[in-house]
């Protein structure tokens, strides 16, 4: 294969993992939850605990790479979420899960923007778009093989081999690195680590995400949850201001002024905010609101994941024929009328429909991503191109957390509604849930009407 489609497939490899990770996880919530005996929506613990510490390592992730060079730095990340994967295969409580889905994602946090910096590195812009379609094969197959593997082991098997089965895989993925990326070490000069901006970045996601937590449940008082979030937006706030009197802060905020990359952040929060939550919803109400078993409910969410893949069969053609911005806007109506029909499902319908609308769906939502990976870097200088990275994982894996915590809330508060509770779900708590979702990727397009119709010209 040539080495312009091996090296986005490789710097690929730990979404593979990730995307693996979480669709089988998805699947497996209901087994889990009767294994060790809590409600099922109270497992978004495990999801959330991963993503939270994410979003709090992920700001290191540039530094690390710059100063240790790219491809170690890689490669160790993935032998570190390899060996939390075993660990979280081993646990026997939700405290001893969630405790070591936060040790998988100190090596999620590092494997994914790193490897995104090393593509950048590696591919010029007039090969970027070709870059990233090969970039999303990974990843989709990982969503793909997800929700088919974790049906098959649950429903044959202990749910505890959906976490082992990431071990090969990681193996795989350090080896072919080791064999074929060149690292990139070098580049930048070394500068000193930013621990008070790393304390403030940490202290601020850390207690802004715990408010989403627990108003989410309902597990403390409303003032409460209020009280910690207003502490984490302060925290924010102090490393916006301390960020702007560093030299070299952790995260550079500066780089928000090319517009391309602001669209990246902010335009596509809303629907990464949607991915996160509608992998959360699908399974459980496929197999709580509907009664299908697992194996059913992932024959069905692999829908997603196809027309995913069927992204690279059309991305090159369609940003020829519209561009970017067109392109964006059109397919981001598009997704949120497909999360909105989502809404439409019910246990009479013909799952050959609700495969085919998951599919369609599916590769609407892909474009968007595509799209926004090739063109968000294309302004952004090398010397700041670890701080992009970094900035932009830790922004996608905040949004999908706030996903799967809004996706848990308006499920238990529609439940509440309808006169029942978070332990007994019925199909209808989960309609008003993609009513919601769907809305609220509508606000994506306030960002991409800003951009300029021949945004991009020179990717494609």
């Amino acid at each position: 294969m040539a080495r312009d489609r091996l090296v986005p497939i490789i710097v690929a490899s730990p979404l593979f993992l990730q995307n693996l990770d979480s669709s089988v996880m998805a699947t497996a919530l209901p087994s889990i939850a009767e294994s060790l005996n809590v409600p099922p929506l109270h497992l978004n613990l495990a999801i959330t605990s991963y993503l939270l510490s994410l979003a709090v390592f992920l700001p290191i992730s540039g530094w690390l790479a710059d100063r240790f060079g790219a491809k170690r730095v890689f490669c160790l990340a993935i032998g570190f979420f390899s060996l939390g994967s075993a660990l979280c295969g081993a646990a026997n409580s939700l405290p001893e899960l969630v405790l070591f889905r936060v040790l998988q994602g100190l090596g999620g946090a590092m494997m994914v923007p790193v490897g995104r910096l090393i593509l950048l590195r590696s591919v010029p812009q007039s090969q970027m778009v070709s870059a990233m379609v090969w970039f999303t094969v990974p990843p989709v197959i990982g969503r793909m093989m997800g929700p088919l593997f974790g049906g098959f082991i649950v429903t044959l098997t202990s749910w505890r081999w959906i976490f082992f089965v990431n071990i090969p895989f990681g193996l795989l993925a350090v080896l072919l690195a080791q064999s074929f990326i060149e690292d990139t070490e070098g580049t930048t000069a070394p500068v000193p680590f930013d621990i008070r901006g790393f304390l403030l970045l940490a202290f601020g996601l850390c207690t802004l995400l715990g408010a989403l937590e627990t108003a989410g449940k309902a597990l403390a008082p409303i003032w409460v949850s209020c009280l910690i979030g207003g502490l984490g937006l302060l925290a924010l706030f102090l490393y916006y201001l301390h960020g702007r009197s560093q030299k070299h802060p952790i995260i550079d905020l500066s780089i928000l002024r090319f517009r391309t990359f602001r669209t990246n952040i902010l335009g596509g929060t809303p629907l990464r905010i949607a991915i996160g939550a509608s992998p959360f919803l699908l399974p459980l109400m496929l197999q709580l609101g509907f009664g299908l078993s697992p194996l059913a409910s992932g024959l069905l969410t692999v829908a997603t994941a196809i027309g995913g893949l069927g992204t690279r069969v059309v991305m090159k053609r369609a940003i020829h024929r519209f561009g970017f911005r067109n392109l964006l806007l059109g397919a981001t109506v598009l997704t949120s009328l497909f999360y909105i029909s989502y809404s439409q499902f019910s246990p009479s319908t013909p799952h050959l429909l609700m495969f085919g609308t998951m599919m369609i769906g599916g590769l609407f939502n892909s474009m968007c991503m595509v799209a926004l990976g090739a063109l968000g870097f294309s302004e952004i200088p090398e010397p700041s191109m670890s701080h992009a990275t970094a900035l932009s994982s830790m922004a996608q894996q905040l949004s999908i957390s706030f996903g799967v915590v809004l996706g848990a809330a308006l499920v238990s508060a529609a439940s509440w509604w309808h006169g029942g509770d978070a332990a007994h779900l019925q199909a209808a708590d989960f309609s008003p849930a993609f009513v919601v979702v769907g809305m609220l990727t509508m606000l994506s397009i306030y960002s991409f009407v800003q951009l300029h119709p021949k945004e991009g010209a020179g990717l494609h």
